[in-house]
Parts: structure tokens; sequence; C-alpha cells
């Protein structure tokens, strides 16, 4: 009889948790739907979610965590202090966007710059915080290394301290929930950094690209990431009834779709995490290798649905297709014989071809034909987005 008990007990368990696991597979979407996704308690690193944690992926401007834990580490011993200056060398000054842009030789304040690395994701400010410390980019990167490998962030490499687009800076979702937790856990004087919405930079007021922070209830942290290779990352916490979670999502389609994840992980987690850690509590250091541990990372550019991506360009074409039945480049073709009979048809059908296909571009918005160059403002606009969201 008491067998009996206990596996009735223990069928009881277990549809519970398959209910609650139906609730939240429904919540946050097939996980074809977008890239890697974890969801852990901050406190006891006890998994409540995971889906391919293993995977690599290119990390954007995530990578920036790991440059502020370097950055509190220097601050803590005293060999950095928040009214010391950092300085923009040409390397800063030529990196791409977010940045802040200063002049080479131009300066600002320790304080500033950790507020302008976590809020406006500045790239520039990664790279004088790098030459500060450690006198170079490659070597600042070596301490980046060697400081995940002391982490326990096992399939993780550094290249840069900002996130710009490399084929060897990888990572994985498992590594950032544990970068996370470590932020929180030891340098919890520096939480409400992660906490902040926007700063002031002389006239100027830049905001979070961290929508969460806004709009989920009881979100404190900590931040964004985007380039077109990783498409849409975020690691997120929220703390609700003094329980603190946290949520990283990786390689969505768009900002959306990832905080709407973002979300619906942190969510369900402070409704059912307490039912999914009772049944099934593996951490962080515990829970088995996923079966693609050794996959990705996954080059996310033709499906991220961004203008600096080219998406406008694939939309059109898709559209052109739609349209005539035929590929684009066999419109072009026909276009340019049929108008072989005069110049002046030739000049005509070529303006028309380029008028309706863009060329390449890149996120700097170089490579567009004339006839679709866009505007100034606009160019701007998507240098600016290119590198974080």
């Amino acid at each position: 009889m008491p067998h009996a008990v206990s596996s009735a007990n223990w069928l009881s368990r277990i549809s519970i948790a398959a209910v609650f696991a139906a609730a939240l597979f429904a919540a946050t979407g097939s996980a074809k739907a977008s890239g890697p996704a974890l969801l852990v308690d901050a406190q006891s690193g006890a998994v409540i979610y995971a889906d391919e944690p293993d995977t690599r992926w290119f990390p954007a401007s995530l990578t920036k965590l790991m440059t502020a834990y370097i950055i509190f580490e220097e601050l803590r011993v005293g060999r950095l202090k928040m009214e010391d200056r950092i300085v923009t060398s040409q390397a800063a000054r030529a990196v791409q966007p977010s940045k802040i842009g200063l002049p080479v030789g131009g300066r600002m304040t320790v304080s500033v710059g950790i507020d302008a690395l976590i809020i406006k994701s500045a790239n520039d400010v990664a790279i004088m915080f790098a030459e500060r410390i450690e006198g170079s980019v490659p070597a600042f990167a070596a301490r980046m290394n060697a400081t995940a490998a002391r982490l326990g962030m096992s399939r993780t490499r550094f290249v840069n301290p900002n996130g710009l687009h490399h084929p060897d800076q990888v990572s994985t979702a498992r590594d950032m929930a544990t970068l996370a937790r470590a932020l929180m856990k030891q340098f919890p004087e520096h939480a409400d950094r992660f906490t902040r919405t926007s700063m002031r930079f002389g006239k100027a007021r830049l905001r979070s690209f961290n929508l969460l922070l806004k709009t989920f209830n009881g979100a404190d942290g900590m931040k964004t990431g985007f380039v077109c290779a990783a498409g849409f990352n975020v690691v997120s916490s929220a703390t609700r009834n003094g329980r603190r979670l946290i949520a990283v999502v990786l390689g969505a389609e768009t900002a959306r779709i990832r905080n709407t994840r973002a979300a619906s992980l942190l969510a369900h987690g402070f409704e059912h995490g307490a039912w999914k850690t009772f049944f099934f509590p593996a951490t962080l250091k515990t829970l088995p290798a996923a079966a693609r541990a050794g996959g990705g990372p996954v080059n996310m550019r033709p499906r991220v649905r961004a203008w600096v991506c080219g998406w406008r360009k694939k939309k059109q074409q898709a559209a052109t297709r739609a349209s005539t039945g035929t590929p684009v480049r066999e419109r072009r073709a026909t276009v340019r014989r049929n108008a072989s009979g005069t110049g002046l048809a030739n000049v005509q059908a070529t303006g028309e071809a380029r008028a309706r296909v863009p060329a390449n571009g890149e996120a700097s918005g170089s490579g567009w034909s004339a006839q679709t160059r866009p505007s100034a403002a606009r160019a701007a606009a998507a240098s600016a987005f290119a590198s974080e969201r």
C-alpha cells in the first residue's frame, strides 16, 4: 500500500509538471520560433526553463556585461576610481555606433562611462575602458576570457569588449546567466546601474534600449544586444515578492519578439517557477549539457527583420516574386535585353531596375545606389541602430 501511495504521488507530480511545461511552452512559443532561452532563479541558480542553453551564439552587446564585471573588479581593488577619467583614442573614435562619439582626446569620468556603457551601450566607451584597464583591446580580451573561465563560462570566448560582430566571439545562454548571477551576487553595490532607463550627457538625454525596464512589473536589469548576425538578444532580470529571476533570450528576429519572450519567461517563472524547481531542481552547474551543446553559432542575418540587415531588400524581392512570379535577377536581365535597342531605353530600363532593387547595403548604409540611397537622417538612424537595440 505505501508503495502504491508513493507511485500515485509521483504520478501527480509528473502530471502537474507536464501541465506547467505545456503552459510555459505555449507562452514562450515554439523552440524553433527563436534562438536559445533560459530562465533561472537568481539566488539559487535553479533552472526553471531551458531551451538549447549550451548552443553557441554571437552575444552582441551582452558582451558589455563582462566589461562591466571587470570595471567593477578594478573599482573594488582601488585601481580605478569613479572620479578618474577615461580618454577617447583613435581606435575608440573609429568604432561603429552605438557610441558617444567624443573626439580623439575627449574625456569622461569613470562614473559617466559606466552609465554610457550600460545605458547607451556605447561601443567607443568599451574601448576606452579596455585601453585604460589593460592597455589594449587584445590584452583586455585576454582578461575577459580568463575571467570567464574562472566563473565557469566554459563555452564563451571574447575578442573585443563591446560585442561588435566577430565570428570567434561566442557565448551561450547558460554562460550569460552565469555572468549575470556573478554580477548580482558579487557587486550588489552597482545594481542600480542596470535599472536606469536614461542618462544625461551634456545637453543630450540618452535612453536605454532595454524597454522591459518600463513595461514589465518588477524588471530591474540587465542588458540588451543586437547585431545582424546575432539577432536580438537580452539578459533580463526582475524581482517580485523578494524573488529574483534571470531570463536570457538569444537570436530573436525582432526586438518585440525578444521582449515578449523574455517577459513571458519571467511572468511564468514568478507564477509557476516554484513548482518547477521543486520537481526538477537542476541548477546552472548541474543541468546536463544539451544534445546540441556543440552547435552554433547561427548567423541570423537572413532571418532578422531589421532594415539595417537588408530586410527591406528581402521584402521588396519577395513582393516582386509574388507579383510577377519571376525572380528579381531574371527581371533585370529581361529589362536590359528589351532595352538594348536604344541608348535612351537602356538608361530608362537600368534606372527602373535600380529603383526597384536596391544594391546590397550594410548597417552603415553604404553600398546603396543613387536611386535608392536613404536620406541623411535615415542613414544616421540606421547607423545608430546597427549595433544595438
